[in-house]
């Protein structure tokens, strides 16, 4: 039997092991936190743009959180590096747009010059016109395109009515239409009352693409242009009776510069369809279409009801 004197010995013995794994808990949780909360702030000021690697001192800081702070002074230089490059591109793409407004206009103005004289070489004057316009509508388009996957210029999607949009687009085209011999139904009535999310300025400029499109390649019937309201979307659909694409050019059409080689007689550049769906990205949209050849073409932009909400999802 052990003594009463063995006894507390041994109580006390137990109570200083409990005591010392206690502290050994506590002090090994404290510099976790501590290790923790070092590299939340470092990560925290990497996002602030505020980092500096001299702040975080090896005596202070364990090895794990000296990696993070090497590895977070290379982020912050390639984020410096990735700022200017895109502050290059915005001036570069700011001097494309100012510097050739000046010369495109005065070879449209000599154009218009030359055809008011007319003479024999009216026809060449009429290529020279087609040829500097389909040039102004590049620069413009690429110009536009570039803001856009550059980050420059960011779109401000709102709820809106769709007979607002439908009604311009309307006005945009309608002579064009006519001009063909084409009929244009834009069924801006039935989308009274009917809203989505979305930059009026871009989405008309989306639009207007597809119905650009839809009117350059039909010859007879027209152009019909029509709003479906769904449960998370509304779609704007654009159904023309034109030459209509193949099926296994569904996803070629979408890319820059793409032209099929049934159209390559007509006026175009092929970048008009590939701005439209980077349009609608950025709205947290898509675009699809369905066709027959021979038969017509029908696009479709699906435009969120709630672009808040389809965001918070992403």
């Amino acid at each position: 039997m052990p003594t009463d004197n063995t006894t507390v010995i041994i109580l006390l013995l137990s109570i200083f092991f409990l005591l010392a794994a206690a502290v050994i808990a506590f002090l090994d949780l404290y510099f976790r936190r501590r290790s923790l909360r070092r590299m939340r702030d470092m990560i925290q000021s990497a996002i602030d743009g505020t980092f500096r690697a001299d702040i975080f001192d090896e005596s202070l800081s364990a090895s794990v959180e000296n990696k993070l702070a090497e590895y977070l002074a290379v982020s912050e230089t390639q984020r410096e590096k990735t700022e200017a490059e895109q502050e290059k591109t915005k001036t570069l793409i700011a001097d494309i747009s100012h510097q050739t407004k000046t010369p495109i206009a005065n070879l449209l103005l000599y154009t218009e010059l030359l055809k008011e004289e007319g003479g024999r070489d009216s026809e060449t004057v009429a290529l020279l016109e087609s040829q500097v316009k389909k040039l102004d509508f590049l620069i413009q388009s690429l110009v536009k395109l570039s803001r856009l996957e550059t980050g420059i210029l960011v779109l401000h999607p709102c709820k809106s009515e769709l007979s607002l949009l439908l009604e311009e687009a309307e006005e945009q085209y309608a002579a064009r239409a006519q001009g063909k011999g084409l009929s244009l139904h834009v069924l801006s009535e039935e989308a009274r009352g009917i809203t989505a999310c979305f930059d009026h300025k871009w989405t008309l400029e989306a639009l207007g693409n597809l119905m650009d499109n839809a009117i350059k390649y039909t010859q007879t019937g027209g152009v019909t242009v029509r709003v479906r309201p769904y449960e998370l979307f509304v779609s704007v659909e654009v159904e023309d009776s034109g030459i209509g694409i193949a099926e296994e050019e569904y996803a070629k059409v979408f890319g820059r510069f793409y032209r099929s080689v049934s159209v390559a007689d007509e006026q175009g550049v092929g970048i008009g369809l590939y701005l439209a769906r980077e349009i609608l990205k950025q709205e947290s949209g898509y675009i699809q279409l369905a066709s027959e050849v021979g038969k017509g073409t029908v696009f479709s932009m699906y435009l969120p009801v709630d672009g808040a909400a389809l965001m918070s999802k992403h």
